[in-house]
């Protein structure tokens, strides 16, 4: 039971650190209705600022304390990111008002591979680390109700508190806030928010505001566990299954189907991996997201979209 539960909680851990990463493309959905690939180029972007710049700024400010340089590094990446929400808003969002899905679809194709490089440019392609100061030793816990206790790593649940945190301020602005709520007025139907007074294009730069500040919180994550490096990028492609599962308009879907993915993945590793073998819980995701999109696509909390002719 005990080894039961330390894989669960592990799961439970990385569908919150999942569900970060899902909550970029569901934020961009439900303010423009286009999905946006070029999510986890964000990520790596942002990781790849904050990194460098926290290795930079001792030798351009004489500072020598990790954790102040490290906060510095931060508010200095999240400014950056503002900087290229607002760019992409002004130089290709701003011209294709009211385009096709798969047009929208194909810009950011666009963004992904041209942050990409702008990233491989400005800070570097090695392996870069980000100590963000999380504790990386393990512990164990209930050992008065389990023999040996049960072995939950530190860090894993600093993450996850960090991510949860971040899910329930956005899930309170979007439902609270008059910008939540013309965000999602303007996902609805961009004409009609149009036409009562609200201005598209500061929405959209805030939305990919909001949605870079999370790319900057999943970067600066997955940064410190993994390292900051190229393959970052595939952190989007494995939070793809979870918008499938939980709805490409939901917030709470994000987290809902993250825990679920996370979960899966653990629990099918361990139990079903010695009879299938390796590599299950790669792509155990997917096929799961496979079942949902042919039995209930709009996932478990997203809209269903009825056309009537």
């Amino acid at each position: 039971m005990a080894f039961f539960l330390e894989t669960l909680i592990g799961g439970l851990m990385a569908g919150m650190l999942y569900s970060l990463v899902a909550l970029g493309f569901v934020l961009i959905y439900k303010a423009s209705g286009v999905f946006n690939f070029a999510q986890g180029a964000m990520v790596l972007f942002a990781a790849l600022a904050m990194a460098r710049f926290a290795e930079w700024l001792p030798a351009w400010t004489g500072i020598d304390n990790a954790i102040v340089t490290t906060l510095i590094a931060f508010v200095i990446a999240g400014v950056a990111m503002f900087v290229v929400a607002w760019l992409i808003e002004k130089l290709v969002l701003r011209h294709l008002v009211n385009q096709e899905g798969a047009t929208l679809l194909m810009a950011t194709l666009g963004i992904t591979y041209f942050l990409e490089g702008l990233g491989q440019t400005l800070f570097g392609s090695d392996i870069y680390k980000i100590d963000i100061g999380m504790p990386k030793e393990p512990i164990f816990a209930l050992e008065s109700v389990f023999e040996g206790g049960i072995l939950v790593n530190k860090e894993d649940i600093i993450a996850a508190a960090i991510a949860a945190a971040l899910v329930a301020l956005l899930s309170v602005f979007f439902q609270k806030t008059s910008t939540g709520r013309a965000l999602r007025a303007v996902a609805d139907d961009h004409q009609a928010a149009q036409s009562i007074g609200i201005p598209l294009n500061r929405i959209w730069v805030i939305v990919w505001c909001v949605a870079g500040v999370v790319a900057l919180v999943a970067g600066m994550i997955w940064g410190s566990k993994l390292g900051v490096q190229f393959s970052l990028t595939t952190v989007a492609l494995r939070a793809l299954p979870v918008v499938i599962l939980g709805g490409l308009t939901s917030v709470p879907g994000a987290i809902i189907g993250g825990l679920i993915i996370g979960v899966g993945e653990k629990l099918s590793e361990v139990y079903l991996g010695p009879y299938v073998g390796g590599g299950i819980e790669i792509w155990f995701a997917y096929v799961l997201a496979l079942v949902f999109l042919l039995f209930r696509p709009q996932g478990l909390f997203g809209e269903k979209i009825i056309d009537r002719v």
